[in-house]
């Protein structure tokens, strides 16, 4: 497993739409998942350790930026051939054990995560209401192990901040997380 830092924020760009299966039956797109305030695209998946340090405090925070107006998406990338923890039959059961308040995409032919330029899991993008990228940065201060009760709550405060202000903060603290999972290319012929 190798351990990714992700990039800055490119603040203004725009989020790439997507059309990609949910666990609860239904296609998603870009325009089914943005709130009035604003849209967290979240990748993650099932088997990595940051995420799963981080769960419940995922369905917290994405409960509480609902209430301010700014929707959520999970988007799983990784091979599942690689991981079968990763399978959709997995993030079936995962969305239900956790209560996800938030669509979980699967993105087989992982197109939405390059065109995201994701890189880890987790990885956050954070929008405003025009889907401008505002943050590219940390849930908290969480790694393999969840932070401190206390800790502070950056992906929380920078996207309320984005639902005020249309603006993320100026300082990001990049996220970390295990690399995506990258099918093999198929060899040239």
């Amino acid at each position: 497993m190798v351990s990714l830092e992700t990039p800055v924020c490119e603040f203004g760009k725009p989020a790439p739409d997507f059309s990609l299966p949910g666990v609860d039956g239904k296609v998603w797109g870009l325009e089914d998942c943005r709130g009035p305030n604003g849209l967290l695209v979240m990748f993650i998946c099932n088997h990595c350790p940051y995420v799963q340090a981080v769960r419940e405090r995922l369905v917290r925070d994405t409960r509480e930026l609902q209430g301010l107006g700014v929707n959520s998406v999970a988007i799983m990338s990784n091979d599942p051939a690689l991981y079968q923890e990763d399978s959709f039959e997995n993030m079936q059961a995962v969305a239900r054990e956790y209560g996800f308040p938030f669509p979980y995409l699967l993105d087989e032919s992982q197109a939405v995560a390059r065109a995201y330029g994701a890189v880890c899991t987790p990885d956050f993008f954070g929008y405003n209401s025009g889907l401008e990228l505002q943050y590219r940065g940390r849930l908290d201060a969480s790694r393999k192990q969840a932070a401190a009760v206390d800790a502070r709550r950056d992906l929380f405060e920078a996207m309320r901040q984005v639902a005020e202000t249309g603006r993320g903060p100026a300082e990001q603290i990049p996220g970390m997380g295990c690399s995506i999972k990258w099918r093999e290319a198929p060899a040239a012929v």
